[in-house]
């Protein structure tokens, strides 16, 4: 998903007279749209599907994170144990 400095950068003037355009453009594109503010970044404007599918990957970044930490500091069990817990249905320990 790169931006395009040409289609991708708006003032907030712009974002002002032409908010349908340039909302019809992130979702058309699903890429995000900078809103700039004196010449600097202001916001940034994205698709409502495309924010939700960064969210499902930040979120399964943030569990992969945690598996390696508890893998780093031998938070383990072996793979038989936890499968045999999880076929008689009894609840695994996080």
């Amino acid at each position: 998903m790169a931006i395009s400095i040409t289609e991708d950068i708006r003032s907030v003037s712009e974002l002002k007279k032409d908010a349908k355009r340039i909302f019809d453009h992130a979702h058309r594109t699903r890429r995000p749209v900078v809103i700039m503010v004196r010449g600097r970044p202001g916001a940034v404007l994205v698709d409502p599907e495309e924010f939700e599918e960064m969210q499902r990957a930040l979120e399964l970044a943030a569990q992969l994170a945690q598996g390696e930490r508890d893998a780093c500091t031998g938070r383990v069990r072996p793979a038989k144990d936890f499968l045999a817990e999880f076929r008689r249905g009894k609840a695994v320990p996080r």
